[in-house]
């Protein structure tokens, strides 16, 4: 997760899932948001659009500002 000074916010990046990203304005934000994006990308992908994806990631995340 990185500070973005031209959104004012927060940008978080899930290396492993290409291409899923969400921000916030606040840490806790950007958690909420791509959290939902990782439960987005992986629905998409257990609907055969994104085939090479597993099925299950679990990640633990520590963030510190």
């Amino acid at each position: 997760m990185i500070f973005d000074p031209e959104y004012d916010g927060y940008v978080a990046d899930v290396p492993q899932l290409p291409g899923c990203m969400s921000q916030g304005k606040t840490v806790e934000a950007a958690l909420t948001n791509v959290r939902k994006a990782i439960t987005a990308y992986l629905k998409a992908a257990r609907s055969e659009k994104f085939p090479d994806v597993p099925e299950v990631l679990t990640s633990q995340v520590e963030v510190r500002v």
